[in-house]
């Protein structure tokens, strides 16, 4: 589940226990221009895809700049460009033009298998879908970043102190009795907290949630989204959480608008009178 080719799911399944550094103040960023001391920073971003003998661009040059410890919530309405531009973000899927600066590291000059790894290691996800492996059960699902950091040797070695790791972050997210159960044997909100376990195993800086209880009934949804929030304020690490909900993205600190591949309105800079 975390591969080194680009367009997948790699990478989706980090981070475990610690603190991180406080939230910084958002700067809007110039176009163009790199930001130091920055987690995560786009510029210039475009994506583009072939449509029979049609280019169709989806981002239309985005600039951004996250800082450590920072909650974003993306709003936008369906086509915006909100998944592709996570896609980006998070290495799964190459720009057409433009940077992706990851804690200074320009990831899309990487190779395949260093962005991977930098992906693996940096970049927690939570998907809509949950993508649990179906023949895994909970922990062992939870376990996949660290399988896939550490190799099948070293993994081994490690094997004992990660399950009771994993263990122990299953029980705290209330699946105590589920830790041998499969995917298909979960309700939704239970693969959620799967997902989100397995998300934060290693411990990533960044956690990119898309659209985390869109499956999800409003009461369950709400524990997940409790818990989301909950293990940010712990860990110290940034979250964007793309949502179509208004009520959900006023939790967060700063909010981003997107609309028609680029980014048309941020609550960090201040709207001219």
């Amino acid at each position: 589940m975390n591969p080194t080719a680009d367009n997948d799911l790699a990478g989706e399944l980090p981070t475990g226990e610690g603190d991180g550094p406080p939230a910084a103040q958002p700067q809007p960023v110039a176009a163009g221009a790199a930001q130091p001391n920055k987690l995560i920073q786009a510029v210039g971003l475009r994506k583009a895809f072939k449509v029979g003998d049609r280019t169709l661009e989806i981002l239309h040059g985005v600039d951004l700049a996250l800082s450590h410890g920072e909650v974003v919530a993306m709003l936008g309405t369906s086509g915006a460009g909100k998944s592709t531009l996570l896609h980006v973000l998070g290495l799964l899927d190459r720009p057409s033009e433009g940077k992706v600066l990851l804690e200074g590291v320009d990831a899309w000059s990487l190779s395949t298998a260093a962005r991977a790894n930098l992906r693996n290691q940096k970049i927690g996800f939570v998907f809509q879908f949950y993508h649990l492996l179906p023949e895994l059960s909970s922990v062992e699902n939870v376990l996949l970043p660290a399988m896939i950091k550490e190799g099948r040797r070293e993994f081994k070695k490690n094997k004992s102190e990660h399950v009771g790791r994993a263990t122990e972050m299953l029980e705290r997210f209330g699946l105590g009795s589920r830790l041998t159960h499969r995917p298909e044997q979960l309700s939704g909100g239970e693969r959620q907290r799967v997902a989100l376990a397995r998300a934060l195993f290693l411990n990533p800086p960044l956690l990119i949630a898309d659209e985390p209880t869109g499956n999800l009934d409003s009461v369950t949804g709400q524990k997940v989204l409790e818990l989301l929030f909950e293990e940010q304020e712990r860990r110290g690490i940034t979250l964007m959480l793309v949502t179509h909900d208004e009520r959900l993205a006023r939790r967060c600190k700063r909010v981003l608008h997107m609309g028609d591949g680029m980014i048309i309105r941020d609550s960090a800079v201040p709207i001219p009178d």
